[in-house]
């Protein structure tokens, strides 16, 4: 069990951990990261770590750990499932869920580190061997899994792919004049009102994210392999779900966000780069369906029943997460590369008494490869649900079949025909099980090719030859009225606009609905999209928001240039939905993006041309980078690789020249 490792000093201080983390994952779905010296000073008033969710209907005005809306309360189901995972005495519950719900994390995370580093009476050379097993088996792991990407093939793809795009919707050469007496009316009208109004510069926030990265200073002294020990107990903990005392009988089986929230913030404090935790998850995944399989077939040989293997294939329970590949390369040994044989190789003696794989087993094919038919890849709606003809999602990537415990939809709403929902995905580099959303082709497909047509009229590129599109968004957002003659040159963008609208709307909701039944199966997601494929994350999240699923299926979010009015709409809800980041990338030369939304919904400010000044949103300012909404087509690799979402804080590095 998991004391085989760890001594009971040992696990105590990585439980305690673990809800230092958790709570402050909590802290920052609404509370910015600070500037300047640390994120660990960044909230010090009102009972110094309450967090205002909502009324409390805590007896003790004392104690917040009897919040009931705090992640380390019992009734959430999250820290006390860990704490008996690693059979800590059920009598210091409580004062773990007191110290993690009551006290910032600066003035308890030392002292626990120091806990870890402490060797028992009990250690001895067997378990530093096991320990080291474990080290190497993740090592070995994470480079089979960097030395299986095909990486440079990818992005070399996606940057003709970019290349083509650029020179499809380039904008033909400024004509040096306007040429009928319409368009000259049109360009000294927006430009009348750009004088006769004082811009206001577009508020930003993306330089307040700056902190400090550094991990706590008593991780020095804590060991590469007690971190990684550390590190696997809590996540095999996380997977293991053993809740059955819970209060709360709805709590969701799996590998909740929250959890994985957590386990990122922990390996920042102890300096483990995030793929080592990825390496673990891997192994588990692995280990874990190959000890299933094994069981299986002796059952099999024996006779004893029928192969509850072969049913779960034929059900497609395991082709929901796809985990199949995977767990066969680790069964036959045809793995998928050398270093993964050697990394079992080196794990196999003591596997079995690091965790106690065989009551992970059960959560793993039941749980987390949740029984949801085909899983994504086989979502599609077969006939017309809600006004939506088609909603379906396809694979991309190579990590299908390779056991990853958390997946990326990924969306598109700026497309001229199919391969732009793909291609502006092929090229990324994560460990997540990526899939794209394909949805109403036929509405964005029109919408798209409209704006394109209208940039490339007379009207469009005489307002850029006289600059004034330089400041129109300005003009929109104060103007009560537009010119008559360039409303009715939008017309026909409008009718479209509507409709695809609409469309991104209904199928958000469907999204939310795909999620809740648990068809990525029961694991961490990451919703990333742009344009309308934005909307269609936001009405997702706030369709999860009215349910009682709060942050526990959706990781982190990234929307690019998303028409998502700020006003008016709950953002303060849809945050709480995600456990990580939530962030709003945003342009203000995206002018295109305001013609399209019209004036009268711009004077409720728009997303994807400015910041979102909500606690707990990170906004990202990528003028430098967007020239115009078509931009999102071919800058949103450039983009995500900036934002490095692996990171727990919040992060984006411009880059220092332009392709």
């Amino acid at each position: 069990m998991a004391s085989a490792l760890l001594s009971p000093t040992q696990r105590y201080a990585a439980g305690t951990l673990f809800g230092l983390a958790i709570h402050e994952a909590q802290i920052h779905q609404s509370r910015p990261l600070c500037v300047g010296s640390s994120h660990q000073n960044h909230i010090e008033d009102d009972d110094d770590q309450r967090i205002s969710t909502g009324s409390s209907t805590t007896s003790s005005a004392d104690s917040v750990s009897e919040d009931p809306h705090l992640w380390v309360h019992p009734d959430s189901a999250l820290l006390r499932p860990i704490l008996q995972f690693l059979e800590i005495d059920s009598g210091a519950w409580s004062g773990i869920e007191e110290t993690a719900g009551a006290s910032h994390s600066s003035h308890h995370v030392g002292a626990y580190l120091r806990l870890l580093s402490e060797e028992s009476e009990e250690s001895s050379s067997e378990i530093k061997d096991q320990e080291l097993a474990l080290a190497k088996g993740v090592d070995c792991m994470k480079a089979s899994m960097e030395a299986s990407s095909d990486f440079e093939n990818k992005r070399d793809k996606q940057r003709e792919y970019a290349q083509d795009r650029r020179e499809k919707c380039s904008v033909p050469e400024v004509p040096e004049t306007p040429s009928t007496t319409d368009e000259i009316e049109v360009i000294q009208s927006i430009q009348e009102r750009t004088i006769a109004t004082v811009p206001e510069q577009l508020p930003t926030q993306g330089s307040e994210y700056k902190f400090k990265e550094e991990p706590a200073e008593e991780e020095r002294i804590l060991g590469y392999e007690r971190k990684i020990t550390v590190l696997y107990q809590l996540l095999s903990a996380s997977l293991a779900t053993m809740s059955e005392n819970s209060k709360n009988s709805k709590q969701r089986k799996g590998y909740d966000a929250r959890h994985r929230v957590a386990l990122r913030l922990l390996a920042t404090w102890l300096d483990v780069k995030w793929a080592k935790v990825e390496a673990m998850e891997t192994m588990i995944a692995c280990s874990v369906m190959a000890l299933v399989k094994e069981e299986e077939l002796k059952r099999g040989e024996n006779g004893s029943e029928k192969s509850t293997w072969a049913k779960w294939k034929r059900g497609g329970i395991i082709g929901a997460a796809a985990v199949t590949g995977g767990a066969l390369l680790a069964i036959t040994g045809g793995l998928a590369a050398p270093a993964i044989a050697a990394g079992f190789s080196a794990l196999a003696p003591t596997l079995g008494t690091i965790i106690p794989l065989f009551s992970l087993y059960h959560m793993l094919h039941a749980e987390i490869y949740a029984a949801a038919g085909a899983g994504l890849s086989g979502t599609k709606m077969a006939r017309r649900i809600g006004d939506i003809d088609e909603f379906e999602f396809k694979a991309v990537g190579e990590n299908h079949g390779q056991g990853r415990l958390a997946v990326g939809i990924l969306v598109s709403g700026f497309v001229f025909d199919e391969e732009d929902f793909i291609m502006p995905w092929e090229g990324l580099t994560n460990n997540l099980e990526r899939y794209v959303l394909v949805w109403e082709s036929k509405h964005l497909i029109a919408v798209s090719t409209a704006i394109q047509d209208w940039l490339t009229s007379s009207i469009a590129l005489g307002l850029m030859k006289q600059g004034a599109m330089l400041t129109v968004l300005s003009t929109l957002l104060t103007a009560l009225a537009w010119p008559a003659t360039l409303l009715a040159l939008t017309d026909f963008i409008d009718s479209k606009w509507t409709i695809a609208v609409d469309r991104s709307d209904k199928a958000g909701k469907l999204l939310a609905e795909v999620l809740l039944k648990g068809l990525q199966g029961n694991r961490p997601v990451t919703l990333v999209g742009y344009s309308l494929g934005a909307r269609v994350i936001f009405r997702c999240l706030q369709h999860l928001s009215k349910t009682e699923h709060q942050a526990n299926l959706v990781e982190r979010v990234v929307l690019l240039g998303a028409p998502i009015p700020i006003k008016d709409e709950n953002w303060e809800a849809v945050r709480k939905v995600v456990a990580g980041r939530f962030i709003n990338v945003y342009s203000q030369n995206d002018w295109m993006l305001g013609v399209a939304f019209r004036a009268s919904l711009l004077s409720k400010g728009l997303a994807g041309i400015q910041a979102v000044d909500i606690p707990g949103i990170e906004n990202v300012d990528a003028t430098d980078t967007i020239e115009g909404h078509s931009s999102y087509l071919w800058a949103t690799q450039e983009i995500l690789d900036q934002l490095e979402l692996d990171t727990y804080f919040p992060v984006f590095r411009s880059s220092a020249t332009k392709n």
